[in-house]
């Protein structure tokens, strides 16, 4: 008997409290995402933004997050997950000060890069902190990483809600200054819940981090001023050759490292390519859709920043519901390839009616809403199966090695193809014939939301073409095929 209690590893006592404090990371990282969509409109204002480079808000904090985030999950396994946690809420504090005290758009750019980097180091740490807490027993396993799951979709909601009142009744700025007194709530929290975790020998693949990181910001940073300069003109021709260059280099570093941040090896896994492009596609929907439909209610439309807020509550709230109830049934009724197949569609179909239902009259109930749900269950029902995609094939211990692998596609999908609608609508907008601004800006939203339509049915295609049935399906069918077959042979 205690030879048996020997081999078991302890549960840690706080685990539960130590999960608590480790959603709440999670929380606040997604709600970092939405929290200043809602504030757009009024931080343009304030700091001077233009139309088109108002997307770096959003997309500094995108790309320094998905660009760092494999290199964040490296340092987290060699020194230790609660130091580097505790380094990436330093971090993501600090910065959070500077964006709510920003004094111009540049400063608000660099702190919302660094936030992005803080959030890079928080979430892989705080992911092994969990895999760490409840390795003793599976049960609890599943179900903390349900909740670790919901801590994401709750941000979601509580972001484009707070962003709403914080903006419209305090300041945009406290939509940053906000988490100082939380961070360093939390760092307080973590020396005395968290385990320090062990710390292991290992290389580190700094010049893939920088090269990775590089690549992404030049390419995004080409595709921004090639609105203003054309894409034919010298500055905009290098940027991109100089971004491009930043890849190859990224990924030959990868195949001749005997430690690198993302072996390619593990593209050859079954369903992995084809399941991160499904997420680089899924992304590369959402999130302008998400940018242009804020501009949208609040530019065009003239609702506060509080009613844009709260008209943009059902779509997390469908979100969540759908996956949580929903998504995980269809799945195993038809497939992830046709669940990911009809998400697409419904995406793409969601921003269609945009591009052509969407007037500078137009209210909400009839104009909004319909497309906003649509666009929300198409999401939910899409997201699960490409992410099942993504990591079906990967053995146990390359599950992490994944995790990041597609987290890190995703974020560069969202970045680089909010870059690619925010030019598109700024040209549409610049060249109307059209004499009210309104009508012009309206026509350079319709066409952003046209795009990304396109990206949706593109993401249907490729879907249809390239996802194959996981081995877990495949067992089903014949699973079921044998108890069909059972049942004739009874009849017979």
């Amino acid at each position: 008997m205690t030879t048996h209690s020997q081999t078991i590893p302890q549960a840690d006592p706080k685990r539960w409290k130590a999960l608590a404090l480790l959603c709440i990371a999670g929380f606040l990282t997604i709600m970092d995402t939405s929290i200043m969509q809602v504030a757009l409109p009024v931080i343009k204002e304030a700091l001077g933004y233009t139309q088109v480079n108002l997307q770096w808000v959003m997309n500094a904090y995108i790309i320094f997050f998905g660009g760092l985030l494999l290199l964040g999950g490296k340092l987290s396994d060699l020194f230790g997950q609660r130091r580097i946690f505790m380094w990436g809420f330093a971090i993501l504090t600090l910065a959070s000060l500077l964006a709510g005290l920003a004094w111009n758009d540049s400063v608000l750019n660099v702190a919302r890069a660094l936030q992005g980097a803080g959030s890079a180091l928080i979430t892989p740490a705080a992911m092994a902190n969990i895999m760490t807490l409840f390795a003793a027993n599976p049960k609890e396993m599943n179900k903390a990483l349900a909740f670790w799951g919901l801590s994401g979709a709750a941000g979601g909601l509580a972001g484009i809600f707070l962003g709403g009142v914080i903006t419209e009744w305090l300041s945009w700025r406290w939509t940053f200054l906000i988490y100082v007194p939380i961070g360093i709530l939390v760092m307080f929290l973590s020396l005395r819940l968290l385990q320090k975790g062990i710390r292991r020998n290992g290389r580190i693949d700094y010049a893939g981090a920088i090269s990775v990181t590089a690549a992404i910001v030049l390419l995004v940073y080409g595709i921004v001023i090639a609105e203003h300069n054309g894409w034919g003109s010298p500055s905009t021709i290098w940027t991109l050759t100089i971004g491009a260059l930043f890849l190859i280099i990224f990924l030959i570093i990868q195949a001749k490292k005997k430690e690198p941040l993302m072996p390619l090896r593990i593209f050859k896994i079954s369903n992995l390519a084809a399941g991160n492009v499904a997420l680089v596609m899924l992304n590369g929907v959402w999130i302008p859709f998400t940018y242009f439909m804020t501009l949208y209610l609040q530019q065009v439309l003239q609702y506060s920043p509080f009613s844009a807020g709260v008209f943009l509550i059902p779509a997390p709230v469908l979100m969540a519901i759908t996956m949580i109830f929903i998504t995980g049934k269809l799945v195993e009724k038809f497939g992830l390839k046709m669940i990911l197949i009809v998400g697409f569609i419904a995406l793409g179909g969601s921003n269609l009616l945009l591009s052509f239902y969407t007037p500078v009259d137009g209210n909400y109930l009839a104009n909004v809403l319909p497309p906003l749900l649509l666009a929300s269950f198409g999401r939910a029902v899409a997201y699960i199966p490409a992410q099942t995609a993504a990591i079906s094939g990967a053995k146990p211990e390359e599950s992490g090695l994944v995790s990041g692998v597609y987290n890190t596609t995703s974020q560069i999908g969202s970045a680089i193809s909010l870059a690619i609608m925010v030019v598109i609508a700024a040209a549409v907008t610049s060249s109307s014939t059209v004499g009210n601004s309104i009508v012009a800006l309206n026509e350079g939203f319709q066409q952003g939301f046209f795009w990304s339509g396109m990206v949706g049915f593109a993401g249907a295609v490729l879907a249809l073409l390239f996802i194959r049935s996981t081995n877990q399906e495949k067992a089903n069918k014949r699973l079921v095929s044998d108890e069909e077959n059972g049942e004739r042979k009874h009849f017979n």
